[in-house]
């Protein structure tokens, strides 16, 4: 007859605590743009049949050694593999224009150069966020800024974007009252980062935030939609 066992200790899970953990190894560690007219391609539920492209900013290492292509899209700069909406838009993959390859993945001189980067320079964490790298904005990229005082919504162009410690991104926005010399660049007292001011910070290509300013009606009608949902 065997000798009975005692029961196992039950372990205790802090789902909490499990989330933050996967959420740190998807944290952006280390920024790269891409300079080469690489695009991200995704279709939309309305028209399946075709393929937008869009070009990206930037690449970005991930804690967890993943490397991902990066557009600015809605409100924050968006890795590619999580649009996932089909009305907004699912990724489908990455495109070189100059020879029409597809891929899914990203480049290996693209992975070469962050991992090499990132062991370079690096950083001690600290307990609060602290600046880790400044990228150019070479799209383009304007944000539409709103504000919880009923103050009318602003068009900004993006001058660049910040890296912090704990992953964020931050898009860098002038303050027009603290320009003291032109061209503004990274690191001018005028600049600051969007969500520091701005209850809501959405980014449009430069196409779009043309049509804006040229007070394009249908551009407007669903400029006026999508004000009214933040409401």
């Amino acid at each position: 007859m065997g000798i009975p066992q005692s029961p196992r200790t039950a372990q205790v899970i802090d789902l909490d605590v499990m989330r933050h953990r996967l959420r740190a190894k998807r944290r952006l560690i280390r920024l790269a743009p891409e300079l080469d007219g690489l695009e991200m391609l995704y279709h939309l539920a309305s028209d399946p049949e075709t393929l937008f492209g869009m070009p990206l900013l930037a690449w970005g290492l991930r804690e967890d050694g993943e490397v991902v292509g990066l557009v600015p899209w809605m409100e924050a700069l968006t890795p590619c593999h999580d649009l996932d909406d089909s009305d907004q838009g699912r990724f489908v993959g990455y495109r070189d224009p100059e020879t029409d390859e597809i891929f899914c993945s990203a480049p290996e001189h693209k992975v070469f150069e962050l991992e090499h980067a990132a062991a370079y320079f690096d950083y001690e964490e600290t307990h609060e966020p602290t600046l880790l790298q400044q990228l150019p904005e070479t799209l383009g990229t304007h944000a539409l800024c709103l504000n919880d005082d009923g103050t009318p919504w602003q068009l900004k162009q993006v001058f660049g974007w910040r890296l912090y410690s704990n992953g964020n991104v931050e898009a860098l926005l002038v303050d027009e009252t603290r320009v003291h010399s032109t061209p503004v660049l990274a690191g001018d007292a005028c600049l600051y980062p969007g969500h520091s001011r701005h209850r809501v910070v959405y980014f449009f290509q430069r196409s779009i935030a043309n049509r804006i300013r040229q007070e394009d009606p249908a551009t407007l009608e669903a400029l006026a939609c999508m004000m009214a949902a933040e409401e």
